[in-house]
């Protein structure tokens, strides 16, 4: 660790340590505090019903807190660009099993992370129909389905890789002035909602319609994966991990830190917003936009249209922030993959002058931008159904697979009350993996995904001599 710290060891082409606990937290809260928690409130409700929605929140904290405790274990001890990249490599071996999973998280990222980045892009472009009506509609005839909200959604993406593009302590900078606003978001819903029940009577649960004992836990297995999409960002700043100082503190700091701030957000916004929420499962069959603006008009009904406008406007501004957290992290995993020889080694370069992996960032937007001009229909499910099957439960089974492989490994954080945090992470998303109605399309596609991954990682390795094809030959880089 001595090593990783001394500046005057630090070889070309090396990320620098300068992210603190501080930055560190706050690179994780605004990947976390993204568009997902407003768009996904009237969802949420509806699935799991009013009484059960605020469990659905509070499971998905404690499944975070679990899984943030593995993250935690895994980034002190391997603090690098990449993160899961990198765990999974040191877990099963470099030039072993390791290769081959590292890649095909490489692999799913390739999915997952510009859809991640697009979904916020076009939840911002979605808000901007408070101030523009005309926003869904066509500007080409040929081509009815391409809609204004893209093209929006496709410039705010490339506008935040242009921000990227600087040295890390002038986008530090700017991610304090984002911050600003998303907590500015999270307060204006809050006290829109408690103000609008307040002139309706008072705080009061909606009554519910009594429901069968196997359709509440479906709802709230449902419920609770759109909230864990929600939580998704407290492992950020392991993707930091080459310029995080004292990352043997920091990370897992800055992990338990972020969930327990932002999951106290989410459930006093979920009690907030209850009492005005009686018609979401209504306005959740409506049209997209009308989902996306519920939370403006939360707040025009209590404060009326100019806080409307700016709700909306606030939203717009976390889901800036959300990419534009979201974008600095993953930029690293193709960087790290690339200098490893896993990966193509164009994306390896750091910029000379900013200090930044600048082709891999570049190529990460461009990609997120093109899916801005996609359909994103359940990407949340998508979303994690994937990394929960190819990233997550990897990690889960990987942090005790190391622990009998290499006890003498030093671990300046170990999880506390071993193995259970992992074991109930595990159980948790087992449970809003089978638990939800429709469960076999989303595994489906899953492992449609990791087959697919795994039949290129193998042409490859047999074509570069890597794993299992090594014969004795050394790992040779594309």
């Amino acid at each position: 660790m001595s090593t990783l710290n001394d500046s005057s060891q630090k070889q070309p082409g090396d990320l620098e340590r300068r992210i603190g606990l501080r930055s560190a937290v706050l690179f994780n809260m605004l990947e976390m505090i993204g568009v997902g928690p407003f768009i996904t409130l009237p969802l949420i409700i509806a699935a799991a019903g009013y009484k059960l929605s605020v469990w659905a929140w509070i499971l998905g904290a404690v499944i975070a807190v679990a899984d943030g405790l593995v993250w935690a274990e895994l980034g002190a001890a391997f603090p690098r660009a990449g993160g899961s990249y990198a765990f999974l490599r040191e877990i099963y071996g470099p030039e072993r099993a390791g290769n081959w999973l590292s890649f095909l998280y490489v692999w799913q990222l390739s999915f997952s992370a510009p859809l991640s980045i697009a979904s916020g892009c076009i939840g911002l472009s979605s808000f901007l129909g408070w101030f523009w009506p005309g926003i869904n509609h066509a500007p080409i005839a040929a081509l009815p389905g391409l809609h204004y909200s893209n093209v929006a959604a496709a410039a705010a993406c490339l506008l935040v890789m242009l921000l990227l593009y600087r040295r890390l302590s002038v986008v530090t900078g700017t991610a304090w002035v984002l911050f600003v606003g998303v907590i500015a978001a999270m307060a204006g819903v809050i006290v829109s909602g408690f103000a609008h029940a307040s002139t309706t009577g008072g705080w009061h649960m909606p009554p519910s319609p009594s429901m069968a004992v196997g359709a509440a836990v479906g709802g709230l297995a449902q419920a609770t994966l759109i909230a864990t999409y929600c939580y998704w960002g407290y492992y950020n700043i392991t993707f930091l991990g080459s310029e995080v100082k004292q990352p043997e503190k920091t990370i897992p700091r800055a992990i338990l830190l972020s969930v327990v701030f932002v999951a106290a957000m989410y459930v006093v916004m979920d009690l907030s917003a209850l009492p005005s929420m009686h018609d979401a499962a209504v306005h959740v069959k409506e049209s997209a936009i009308l989902r996306l603006q519920l939370v403006a008009e939360i707040a025009r009904s209590a404060f009326g249209q100019w806080a409307g406008y700016t709700v909306a406007a606030l939203v717009m501004w976390t889901a800036f922030a959300s990419v534009f957290s979201l974008l600095l992290g993953y930029s690293r995993v193709p960087f790290a993959a690339a200098q490893s020889g896993n990966y193509f080694r164009f994306l390896a370069a750091v910029h000379p002058r900013h200090g930044i992996p600048h082709r891999s960032l570049v190529a990460l937007g461009l990609v997120a931008s093109i899916f801005c001009f996609f359909s994103l229909q359940q990407v949340i499910t998508m979303l994690v159904i994937t990394r929960i099957l190819l990233q997550f439960f990897l990690q889960h089974v990987g942090v005790m697979v190391l622990r009998v492989k290499r006890p003498e490994l030093e671990r300046p954080f170990r999880i506390p009350l071993y193995p259970l945090p992992p074991l109930l992470a595990m159980a948790g998303f087992v449970f809003i993996l089978i638990k939800r109605s429709e469960a076999i399309g989303g595994l489906a596609v899953a492992v449609g995904i990791g087959v697919t991954g795994s039949i290129i990682y193998f042409v490859r390795a047999k074509r570069l001599g890597q794993w299992p094809f090594a014969d004795g030959r050394e790992m040779t880089s594309n």
